[in-house]
């Protein structure tokens, strides 16, 4: 199935004044001028026609395709997934700049219903590929070096063998589908549409969100409580998506005799279960010495006795208020990125002044922030809610060092630049830290120096401390929904399991906090997926500190690794730079690069 796009990014968005400057908006005529535009007809008319001719020419007779033919064979499919995406990228992400609008969701409903109708007769390619036997396949890449070069994709889909249906089934399982999708849309326009009511002004769930950043604490309070109050009005909704969501991955994770619910992910990701647990095991170990640790830090920092949830993003009492207008964040990006290269700074320059970024906070627009590739033909769009804060400068950043990625990756074609979660983050944080890391270097004064620490401590322990706990919450939901349906009271109690043991004793959890799962969109989009975060965030971390040791030929080997897409197992990609993730000691070293800062911010306590 062709998906509409899904945020990369649960981005921490600032708040900020309306001075922000002129807020570059998508121009999306490079996939399409229109809903009625001739070329998109003319490419629905295409896929329904290949979609059959090559079922036709295919169906019941992979096996006994020679070298040429079947590379003929997987270029047509390549062709079909990019003219596919086309259409889903330009109808998804014109759906987002405006979710609520109901001619936009009926767009992309109807081009989804359309694509997966016209992509049915194709399941039986993966299918039958499956059942090439191993020698034969093997052959053939030794007969077509240019069939070769497609042994990753091969590798992947065949990682699914085990868990393959009938070929009726599968068919079956292709066209539901889009009631999945129902589903996510369900949450995603009641999460867009949701009304916050602070001191009499109207806002929405970004702008609510956003207060939970404000300096004045009575305002944070006032969010927080407003938050609870609203989620738990729609608790019901979100208890449905969620039990819905779960119910139907335990249906087909058991027709298929998947291991466990991340095994699924585990696959798409073409990362091993014991690479991810000895992340999480890591992670969860250094608890005390990250997250604990940073917020006793915080709470004398903030004069409290006891910290509250809305004290948790509070800025520091010394942070600077100012806002930074739309030029200085980029003038802040793109001169990192040029430091570090100048051909990162090339890539980037296009996204500012070509229509490739939409920045600005609307009503109706899909909150957080993404990257989405489209397709390897045309580049990538950034969606941000830019609200002028240093962290939106990092979201920034992370949002163009996806694009960067998606750009360079994009010359392995179709099926092969498209990187599993795990990989994906890598470009992204590592631009964060370029960024973060220039910005540390023009810090004038201490205090200047501590505050950027603690934020970049901050956003890691959201990024490694907060998603690890996360996909804990996700691990102990879909275990318990095997066991039957659960109440929104079911999931607070899960939620609240593991929020003390993450964020530490340093913490009072409000009445209401347990329902503050109901608004994260990984959860109901992509199960498991939060656990990218801290894979990538430990992976840059520790690649980071292989540049910062001056390792020869660095920028070299990290374009090679970001031009590979999904071409390459992280293994391969980590291997020039002397790296292993299988290696429990590997997320130690990331890890501590966290730790070393917290001990350079208690230093500074004297």
């Amino acid at each position: 199935m062709f998906h509409l796009p899904f945020p990369l990014r649960d981005a921490n968005a600032g708040s900020g004044s309306k001075d922000l400057g002129n807020l570059p908006e998508w121009d999306l005529s490079d996939l399409y001028t229109g809903e009625d535009a001739p070329e998109l007809k003319r490419d629905l008319d295409w896929l329904e026609t290949e979609c059959a001719a090559f079922a036709a020419d295919y169906e019941g007779k992979l096996a006994d395709l020679d070298a040429g033919a079947l590379l003929t064979c997987v270029q047509r499919n390549e062709k079909i997934s990019a003219i596919a995406g086309r259409i889903m990228s330009f109808a998804g992400l014109r759906y987002y700049q405006l979710t609520i609008d109901a001619g936009r969701a009926k767009f992309m409903s109807d081009c989804q219903e359309k694509i997966t109708n016209f992509t049915t007769p194709l399941v039986f390619f993966t299918l039958e590929l499956n059942r090439i036997e191993d020698d034969a396949l093997a052959a053939r890449f030794a007969e077509n070096e240019e069939l070769a070069r497609y042994a990753p994709v091969f590798r992947r889909i065949r990682a699914m063998k085990p868990y393959q249906l009938s070929d009726e089934l599968e068919r079956f399982l292709h066209d539901l589908g889009v009631v999945g999708d129902a589903w996510e849309r369900l949450f995603d326009e009641t999460i867009a549409g949701l009304t916050f009511d602070i001191d009499g002004e109207e806002l929405n769930i970004e702008g609510t969100l956003n207060l939970l950043t404000e300096q004045d604490r009575s305002k944070r309070e006032a969010a927080a409580h407003e938050l609870a109050r609203v989620f738990g009005e729609n608790i019901k909704t979100f208890a449905r998506v969620h039990n819905t969501a779960a119910k139907e991955k335990e249906v087909i994770d058991r027709w298929r005799k998947m291991p466990s619910a991340q095994t699924g992910r585990h696959l798409s990701n073409d990362v091993e279960p014991e690479v991810v647990e000895a992340l999480r095991e890591a992670v969860v170990a250094a608890y005390p010495k990250l997250s604990h640790r940073y917020y006793e830090l915080k709470r004398k920092w903030l004069g409290l006795d006891r910290m509250q949830v809305w004290d948790r993003n509070a800025p520091l009492p010394m942070e600077d208020t100012r806002t930074i207008p739309w030029a200085q964040a980029e003038r802040m990006v793109m001169e990192a990125y040029d430091a570090f290269d100048p051909r990162m700074g090339a890539i980037a320059a296009p996204f500012f002044s070509k229509g490739w970024i939409d920045a600005g906070v609307k009503p109706g627009k899909a909150p957080g922030a993404f990257a989405h590739p489209t397709v390897t033909e045309v580049h990538p769009y950034v969606m941000l809610n830019y609200l002028g804060k240093p962290r939106d400068v990092m979201t920034l950043a992370h949002e163009l060092g996806h694009g960067v990625h998606q750009v360079l990756a994009a010359g392995q074609g179709e099926m092969l630049s498209s990187t599993p979660l795990t990989l994906a983050e890598t470009a992204s944080v590592f631009g964060e830290m370029l960024t973060f890391r220039k910005m540390l270097e023009k810090a004038e004064t201490q205090e200047q120096r501590k505050v950027l620490l603690a934020g970049k401590v901050e956003d890691m322990i959201n990024t490694v401390v907060r998603q690890i706990a996360f996909y804990d919450f996700e691990c102990k939901l879909h275990a318990a929904r095997r066991q039957g349906e659960l109440t929104p009271e079911d999931i607070g109690e899960l939620w609240m399991s593991v929020q003390g043991e993450s964020l530490g004793p340093a913490f009072d959890f409000m009445e209401g906090y347990e329902s503050f799962w109901a608004y994260i969109p990984h959860f109901v989009h992509s199960p498991f997926y939060v656990y990218a975060y801290a894979f990538g965030d430990g992976l840059v971390n520790a690649l980071y500190s292989v540049y910062a040791e001056g390792a020869e030929g660095f920028e070299e080997k990290y374009f090679d690794m970001l031009k590979a897409g999904g071409s390459k197992h992280h293994k391969e990609l980590l291997a020039p730079f002397g790296l292993d993730a299988s290696d429990p000691k590997f997320w130690d070293k990331g890890l501590s690069m966290i730790s070393d800062m917290i001990d350079e911010l208690e230093a500074m306590e004297g």
